[in-house]
């Protein structure tokens, strides 16, 4: 018959109560969380001692002269000054940040000689209303402009651009540098369709080379894999080169 063994508390850490565990009368006392805590706070302030000059600029770094080991300051002097160099060089290249609405007897100077001294991405829109891709493919370009403003946007209706240019293929994107055409998608199946957005073109201007995998610029909440390299298509033509209905097929 089992005996009833008074406890006051048998969490306390009484001789008695030592003497009921070591019978299994009461079960063991779970270990004090204290040390696990005083733990994680010590690893959390060497973590932050260690992260101590995160975001200071370089003047802030150089008033911490006399108080930190050179060579520690050095590590974050070096992309602090990068990032200035990088900055600096998008402020002085971004002349663009805007859609340029374009005319075929302009084409060739606002696109292909332009392509001479920056990437010119042409989006050749549709002629309906009706055409879901394309009217996103508009509004996503004007967003892309304002970002990217050392990428030259052009926008034209594609049966104005080339004469007899089908409709099911818009929106056309094609991507100039140097003169010549690098890169073209017809409609928006080789990058997400109806749910294209911002990160699938910018994974297309690091695929072609505008811009650079580590740009500050880029929407960092994706994977560093989503930039990889896009199918290629053929070959369209521009307007100023003579072609027939299949080539467009």
């Amino acid at each position: 018959m089992p005996v009833n063994v008074p406890v006051d508390d048998p969490m306390a850490d009484t001789e008695w109560n030592d003497i009921l565990r070591k019978h299994g009368i009461i079960p063991e006392k779970p270990p004090s969380p204290t040390p696990i805590i005083e733990e994680a706070i010590a690893k959390a302030r060497e973590e932050a001692h260690q992260n101590r000059l995160e975001n200071k600029d370089l003047d802030e770094l150089d008033e911490l002269e006399d108080d930190e080991d050179a060579e520690f300051l050095e590590q974050y002097r070096y992309p602090c000054k990068q990032r200035m160099a990088e900055l600096s060089t998008i402020s002085r290249t971004s002349v663009f940040n805007q859609v340029y609405p374009l005319q075929k007897p302009d084409y060739s100077r606002e696109v292909t000689e332009a392509s001479r001294s920056a990437f010119v991405l042409v989006h050749l829109t549709s002629s309906l209303g009706t055409n879901v891709e394309s009217r996103l493919l508009t509004e996503l370009w004007r967003e892309m402009a304002r970002t990217f403003g050392d990428i030259k946007f052009c926008e034209m209706r594609g049966d104005l651009c080339i004469e007899g240019y089908p409709d099911r293929n818009t929106p056309t994107i094609l991507v100039y540098h140097g003169g010549d055409i690098k890169r073209q998608l017809v409609t928006l199946r080789e990058l997400a369709g109806t749910n294209t957005c911002i990160r699938d073109l910018e994974q297309l201007l690091v695929d072609v080379g505008a811009l650079k995998a580590n740009d500050t610029r880029l929407h960092r909440s994706g994977s560093p894999a989503r930039y990889t390299s896009l199918p290629g298509r053929k070959t369209m033509p521009t307007p100023n080169h003579a072609k027939d209905d299949d080539e467009y097929a």
